[in-house]
């Protein structure tokens, strides 16, 4: 049994791979397992991965049609064989001593699973490289120690990732925790994410930046404005998996609607402005059924997001108006409402540094959502 298997979803990244796979070939811990899941990638992809499994008996190559992400990652799960499974995007890449030591964490303390703060980077056409530190909590009390994630329900707060750190395998087939099968390669990760976060009992967080993700790839799923409803689907699938056990939808119910929330308002900010204001009215409708069923709770917001929320179900135009809207767009906004002699029975609103002028209709909405609830 190896000590780490280590599944590399392949889809398209040519020019990062040899990055990639040099990080993964060459780590201290030479006890691994590579599992090179090639998704119908249409570059050179599979070629690289060929040469690399030629002359590396560890690496375990998958070649098969393009499905999506989540199907991918769970054929490389379950072809793992090692005793924790990591995960390395192709177009990232590690430091030699990450497996080894994280699996050394997660073997002396036995745990479900072990992760650690990263990097996300860019680099400039010269080669330099922009790197910026990322705390996956932002208390420091919350390191270094084991932690009961499944009894600690604010540990859903932290950054959402899967990829840096390792899951004991045992734990994740005991669950049978997967990826959702939806086509294409965004949010997958995201119902994974949680359910090793409400099922697992041992777990322990690292104050020390090992991987590297990537963020000047312009295929990146995460730049990709037309998988619009991705988010929306995912975590309706998120709700439907913990709605299986009804101790944990009740412990996590709340925090599971503040973060469907938070990524919803990821995805408002990549998808082009000619869809927002459609996925703006969804974004109302979620969180006044979510209000409606008893899923939602004031106090899991900050003041400023319950301000939004707020204007959000009240009127989604006056949310548009308000937080959506492009600069340029903004400028003519106003400019129409000058022209039109209309700032006196206009509503102001203010976000950061920059007020936007919202017409009067837009006042009367907001009157009229207040009053419904």
């Amino acid at each position: 049994m190896p000590k780490v298997s280590i599944v590399i979803p392949t889809y398209n990244v040519e020019p990062y791979l040899v990055e990639c796979m040099e990080s993964i070939t060459n780590q201290t811990l030479e006890d691994i397992e590579i599992i090179c899941i090639n998704d119908g990638s249409t570059d050179g992809s599979l070629a690289i991965l060929k040469k690399y499994a030629d002359k590396d008996k560890r690496i375990i190559l998958v070649d098969k049609k393009n499905e999506g992400y989540g199907i991918g990652m769970n054929i490389g799960m379950e072809k793992a064989t090692g005793e924790y499974v990591g995960i390395l995007e192709p177009d990232d890449y590690v430091p030699v001593n990450m497996f080894g030591d994280l699996y050394k964490i997660a073997k002396e303390n036995d745990l479900d699973f072990v992760k650690a703060d990263f990097y996300r980077f860019t680099r400039e056409e010269n080669g330099d490289m922009n790197l910026v530190y990322n705390h996956l909590s932002k208390d420091e009390n919350d390191y270094n120690k084991v932690f009961n994630p499944s009894e600690n329900v604010d540990a859903i707060r932290w950054i959402m990732n899967t990829w840096s750190g390792i899951y004991k395998r045992e734990f994740l087939n005991k669950y049978n925790i997967k990826h959702n099968t939806t086509p294409g390669a965004s949010f997958q990760d995201n119902g994974f994410w949680f359910q090793t976060f409400v099922f697992a009992q041992r777990a322990m967080i690292i104050d020390k930046p090992y991987y590297r993700n990537r963020r000047d790839n312009p295929n990146s799923s995460v730049k990709d404005p037309q998988k619009v409803y991705c988010v929306n689907v995912e975590y309706d699938y998120i709700r439907d998996i913990l709605m299986e056990h009804p101790d944990i939808w009740e412990k996590y119910k709340y925090i599971y609607t503040m973060k469907r929330f938070y990524n919803s308002l990821t995805t408002l900010r990549r998808i082009s402005e000619e869809v927002k204001m459609e996925y703006i009215e969804r974004m109302s409708e979620e969180m006044k059924r979510a209000k409606v069923k008893g899923e939602y709770d004031e106090r899991v917001f900050t003041p400023k997001d319950l301000e939004m929320l707020n204007v959000l179900m009240a009127s989604p135009q006056a949310f548009y108006y308000t937080y959506a809207m492009s600069g340029a767009d903004v400028k003519k906004l106003k400019a129409e409402l000058k022209e039109a002699k209309n700032l006196r029975n206009s509503v102001t609103f203010k976000t950061g540094s920059m007020i936007m002028f919202i017409p009067h209709k837009l006042k009367k909405a907001l009157k009229k959502g207040k009053k419904s609830k």
